[in-house]
């Protein structure tokens, strides 16, 4: 998807501003520099790493390249608006967000509970962030110095841009532009529309003036004029592709037929004939919005609300998305189509920056856990077509891949070699939002800027899709040929779905990439969820499964797949857990830490747990009904049987299978899923299943000894079916074992908000 324009386009506002060592964080750094003043302050929740996986850092060294004078405030003092005035008054603007997590999933675990550690916080200490930091920092920021203009981004700043359900309050809020008080949101990848902004109010404009610039939301009283409004309820169409244009400005023009006698007269003895040209035919998403429900309506009738959520998720395509016009009151919220995603030489340019790949030293010899994790893995592209619904990569990122060059992806190995203290030799990723989505795309132009799928690959992987991985196996065997390096892994999570399209794929990554373990996400085992997390059924990963245990067999190594699952999610019911609870059993897989679904703003999955509605199929008042795990109790249930191993969820467990009518499951043998209550259970209790201590980083999602006594075998042929838990219960034993560096229960909450590689602007996450 080509744009006219590139992103280093503009002339540099100060042509002699030098890079400096790392963007100053306080006046003594500044003087060092020789700086009076700073352009541009950006106010983060995180520590300022300098990094291109931290936002701060991307759009720091971003604008640093157009010329501006950047400056870092990290984890203000909220309390009062003096520490939002450390480094003076910006000559330009301040941009705030609240880092590469949404605050209230940093600040909370998916049962609503404060978490005691930040992983994004020197030390790792809790509370160095405000809820709702977005809109708290914007505030003092307004405070400090009323007449600069404040523009918000991030990833909670994204996922906020219109009326969204707030999973913490249970409740509809009004967007965050509001609360706030900003002057401009800029949702998704920010470099293109932040230097936009950033070089207007250098040449002196106005930031009211800024009201059409694509990947920003602001306020008005009414729509852009000349621009045409269309009623949303209009539109509500899934799948829906919009007509290519002709270019040519008329649908009969073409070819005629001169083989044969035509009645129509072109010429008149030879005489000159006037030709008129036809004007382009405007293209039916321009100058046009789409007029969603009002705040006070979505905030009463869960039918629109799911409507309106539906409509925003189809019109996340820059090539065909309209804007969207939203009334709070007596003013809307005015969001403006997506901006056009970042070619690959702008890519390259961007991770190109003068990066030192270190935290400030501000902070001593204090770790950085999320540093610590990504300091040696290496970020190859953007964006995901998965569409998974619970994920907000799409909302933010969208759909279209990001790649960068083989060329530039090798030059940061080497920079890391230089620059990375204690480096091994080992790269510990080459990823992304998903592992293998590295140079894919649509093969047709014409159906890449019309589409309006939610999914690439859901529920069958598209016709016009690209699924061949050799740009993705070139970059590996390059990566592995430069000196120095031992040993390229693969942490990213591996879209299994895709990969088995490519076996070449498959046998490169097996044979080079995998430590022991390699992760992949079917997420859960019965149709039910699977089809409102929009996943493939088990069946493909069975044959996934297949693949990876020949070619590992093949390569002479004994290897591991790390499933991960989520309860809870929305079109889950008791069966489907207890179901996925024997194929966890049937295979003597114990997990360790498991993940409740997290509600994160707007998500298509958090629309289905709000709403009760399955908002992935046109809202009507006859829509599906999703059953939805609400309460306490049964995302307690749901939790327990991922881990039904663990002696104190057996009360709980054994409760539902009498309600269920399953006491055969009940029992000391093998066939059972728990024990009796009496001593057994008693026993268990004092030999382990011990918590881990407070605040220690879980190291694997499983149990480390939980396979002391047994050998893996290959899955039977009755584990090559999708859906049928009666087989799959008397399947023969397949011990698949994991113990890899992988979050613990505090990282796995946040994961249905950001999945592995979301990447905020202003605050860009790297897949742990």
């Amino acid at each position: 998807m080509q744009v006219e324009s590139s992103l280093f386009r503009y002339p540099r506002y100060r042509a002699d501003l030098k890079p400096a060592p790392f963007l100053p964080m306080s006046r003594k750094e500044m003087a060092q520099l020789g700086w009076d003043s700073c352009d541009v302050i950006v106010v983060t929740g995180d520590a300022y790493v300098d990094h291109p996986s931290f936002g701060m850092a991307v759009i720091g060294r971003m604008l640093e390249a157009q010329g501006f004078r950047v400056g870092i405030i990290d984890q203000p003092d909220w309390q009062s608006k003096d520490d939002f005035m450390r480094l003076g008054r910006p000559n330009l603007f301040f941009g705030v967000t609240a880092g590469n997590m949404d605050s209230m999933i940093n600040r909370y675990t998916a049962d609503r509970r404060l978490r005691t550690d930040d992983a994004y916080t020197p030390g790792n200490v809790g509370g160095k962030r405000p809820d709702r930091a977005v809109t708290v920092y914007t505030q003092r920021c307004k405070e400090a110095y009323k007449e600069v203009p404040v523009i918000i981004g991030g990833i909670e700043a994204s996922l906020r841009r219109i009326a969204h359900y707030d999973y913490w309050q249970d409740k509809v809020r009004r967007s965050v532009l509001f609360d706030s008080k900003a002057d401009l949101l800029i949702y998704g990848n920010a470099e293109r529309p932040l230097a936009e902004v950033a070089h207007r109010l250098a040449k002196g404009d106005d930031i009211s003036e800024m009201q059409d610039i694509r990947g920003t939301a602001v306020l008005r009283k009414t729509a852009l004029p000349e621009w045409k409004g269309v009623d949303s309820r209009k539109i509500d169409q899934l799948h829906k592709i919009d007509p290519i244009p002709n270019p040519y400005g008329a649908d009969d023009v073409g070819c005629q037929n001169l083989s044969g006698p035509s009645n129509n007269k072109v010429f008149d003895n030879d005489a000159p004939q006037a030709i008129t040209v036809q004007p382009p035919r405007p293209k039916p998403w321009e100058k046009t919005y789409v007029l969603l429900p009002a705040f006070e309506r979505v905030s009463d009738d869960r039918f629109l609300y799911a409507h309106a959520s539906r409509v925003l998720h189809q019109e996340t395509n820059p090539g065909c998305a309209r804007a969207l016009f939203q009334m709070h009151g007596d003013r809307g919220v005015w969001v403006n189509p997506p901006a056009f995603p970042l070619n690959t030489d702008e890519m390259d340019a961007v991770f190109d920056l003068p990066y030192q790949r270190v935290q400030h030293p501000a902070y001593g010899k204090q770790k950085i856990p999320a540093y610590d994790m990504i300091k040696t893995s290496i970020n190859i592209m953007r964006g995901c077509f998965g569409g998974c619904s619970f994920c907000s990569i799409t909302e933010h990122e969208g759909r279209i891949i990001q790649s960068r060059s083989q060329d530039s992806i090798i030059r940061e190995i080497k920079d890391i070699q230089q620059k990375v203290p204690g480096f091994t030799g080992v790269i510990s990723d080459l990823g992304g939002p998903t592992a293998n989505m590295y140079r894919l795309g649509c093969k047709s132009e014409k159906a890449e800027k019309t589409c309006r799928r939610l999914s690439c690959v859901y529920p069958v992987i598209c016709g016009h899709l690209d699924t061949d991985h050799q740009h993705t196996i070139d970059l590996y065997r390059a990566a592995r040929d430069v000196p120095g390096i031992k040993k390229v892994l693969i942490a990213s999570g591996v879209r299994y779905d895709l990969a088995i399209e490519d076996p070449r794929y498959v046998k490169e990554l097996v044979k080079h990439h995998v430590g022991g373990y390699l992760k992949i996400a079917p997420e859960h085992t019965e149709e039910g969820p699977l089809s409102k997390m929009m996943k493939p059924g088990m069946g493909t990963y069975d044959k996934f499964k297949e693949m990876f245990d020949q070619y590992s067999k093949e390569a002479g190594k004994e290897q591991f797949l790390i499933p991960y699952f989520i309860s809870a999610h929305p079109g889950t019911t008791d069966e489907d857990m207890l179901n996925l609870a024997l194929w966890l059993k049937a295979r003597k897989f114990k997990l360790d830490q498991v993940q409740n679904f997290y509600p994160s703003p707007m998500a298509n999955a958090t629309t289905m747990y709000h709403t009760g509605l399955n908002s992935l199929r046109n809202v009507k008042h006859d829509s599906e009904e999703v059953v939805v795990p609400k309460k306490g109790r049964q995302r307690r249930l749901h939790k327990a049987l991922l881990r039904y191993h663990d002696p104190e969820g057996w009360p709980l467990i054994r409760e539902a299978l009498i309600n269920m009518q399953r006491e055969d499951l009940i029992g000391t043998g093998p066939q059972h899923l728990v024990p009796p209550a009496g001593r057994a259970e008693q026993f268990a209790r004092k030999q382990g299943n011990k918590p881990a201590a407070k605040g220690q980083q879980g190291l694997t999602r499983f149990s480390s000894n939980q396979f002391a006594t047994d050998k893996p075998t290959g899955a039977s042929k009755a584990d090559k079916g999708p859906g049928n838990p009666t087989k799959r219960q008397g399947a023969k034993a397949n011990n698949t074992t994991a113990d890899n560096t992988i979050a613990d229960n505090k990282g796995a909450g946040k994961r249905g908000h950001n999945r592995p590689g979301a990447r905020p602007v202003f605050g860009k996450k790297k897949p742990a």
